[in-house]
């Protein structure tokens, strides 16, 4: 079984952060003074959960933070409050598209707007208008003042769709737009199965215009759109459309998994991209073939590397559900993380609170780590608070915030 699909998916730690918001966050109190903890052997699933977050004994950054508090500084002064993609979030994260779900997709809207963190609502995939628009209403209904934003995903099969089209003029989106929260994401793929589109399976009787329809499975189908057809120019070109044509919109960009991921996404922040979304080959999926889930695409941990110095704000998702991930993941250069199974098992938990309390307890994470690095912002993160085993990065990799790898 391939570690980028680990059949150990912490699905029962999420359910439990579902239920006990902060308390999920520590050892069982019961156990205290009876149990050894720590004890118990790690078993990492990739290699960003290989790496080590590395506190230093000298601390200049607290010398500051004392200066500026009058105070010894401790985790509840890391300020967690984040711009992402142009949108200023509570914490640096997001919630990932996922395919159509009309309840459950509503439920997570509305708890993203009430945590304040962006919601991106995934492409189409012919369910019609109702579904995204249903999503985008919750959302809207429930956001506090100057926080968050939606980010409504278009892939190629969608175009006919005019999704974009659809949500720029409907009156539900006016609050987003007068207050500049609302975004447009190009899909160019996903992680879990890069170079192929859309796919599903679907009852035969299903309208299937402008798919298209092979294999069969009793009285369903397999529904497959196409992923698009690109070059540097044609997304070059792509995101000066979408500028002219949406103007009052944020322009996001989603990539695969691919070989050449750092030049696409040198590509999309020259052309004016407000955020690259990359999925790594350990994100979720809905359906996929077996053999692209274990086989195709590159882990998250080399996407970071291959990207590099981001040249604008990084988005990057992919088995993202605690706080130590995402702080290595965010020391590697990403602006914000993104939450797309671990939001819909905290929502299919708990529908009212569950994201909510599963946000809590990855916010109380995030402080506790980012002070332990002696550090009170995540954009302070960088390359030399990690320890990468087996010889670390190859030598000339920078960190994400221009810092040397210095620990092999």
């Amino acid at each position: 079984m391939s570690t980028l699909h680990a059949p150990d998916f912490p699905e029962e730690a999420i359910r439990l952060r579902a239920r006990l918001g902060t308390a999920a966050a520590f050892p069982e109190r019961a156990d205290y003074g009876h149990t050894l903890f720590g004890a118990t052997a790690y078993e990492p699933a990739d290699l960003i959960d290989q790496w080590r977050l590395v506190p230093p004994v000298f601390v200049p950054r607290r010398l500051e933070k004392l200066i500026d508090l009058g105070r010894e500084p401790v985790y509840p002064d890391v300020e967690l409050a984040t711009e992402i993609g142009g949108f200023l979030a509570r914490l640096p994260v997001y919630v990932s598209a996922f395919g159509p779900s009309t309840d459950l997709g509503v439920a997570i809207s509305a708890a993203a707007a009430r945590a304040g963190v962006p919601m991106v609502i995934g492409e189409d995939n012919g369910t019609g208008p109702d579904v995204l628009l249903a999503q985008l209403r919750a959302y809207v209904e429930q956001a506090p003042r100057g926080l968050g934003g939606v980010v409504v995903q278009q892939a190629t099969e969608d175009a006919d769709a005019e999704i974009w089209n659809l949500t720029y003029s409907d009156p539900t989106a006016t609050a987003l737009l007068d207050t500049g929260r609302l975004a447009f994401e190009l899909k160019l793929g996903q992680g879990a199965k890069p170079g192929l589109g859309a796919m599903t399976v679907v009852p035969a009787e299903t309208d299937t215009n402008g798919y298209t329809v092979d294999e069969t499975f009793g009285t369903d189908v397999v529904r497959s759109g196409s992923p698009g057809t690109y070059t540097d120019e044609i997304l070059r070109q792509q995101i000066r459309l979408m500028r002219n044509n949406y103007p009052r919109v944020r322009i996001w960009v989603k990539l695969p998994p691919a070989r050449d991921v750092g030049v696409a996404a040198a590509v999309a922040w020259a052309a004016g991209a407000n955020a690259v979304t990359i999925d790594g080959a350990e994100a979720g999926t809905g359906w996929a073939p077996l053999g692209f889930m274990d086989h195709v695409g590159l882990p998250l941990a080399e996407c970071l590397r291959r990207i590099g110095a981001p040249q604008g704000g990084l988005l990057a998702s992919g088995r993202m559900w605690s706080g130590p991930r995402a702080v290595k993941t965010l020391a590697m250069g990403a602006t914000a993380i993104g939450l797309g199974r671990a939001a819909l098992i905290a929502a299919d938990e708990d529908r009212q609170s569950g994201l909510e309390r599963l946000l809590e307890c990855l916010a109380l994470e995030l402080k506790l780590l980012i002070s332990a690095l002696g550090k009170y912002t995540p954009a302070a993160l960088g390359g030399e608070d990690i320890w990468l085993p087996n010889g670390g990065m190859p030598s000339g990799q920078r960190g994400a915030r221009s810092h040397e790898y210095p620990y092999g």
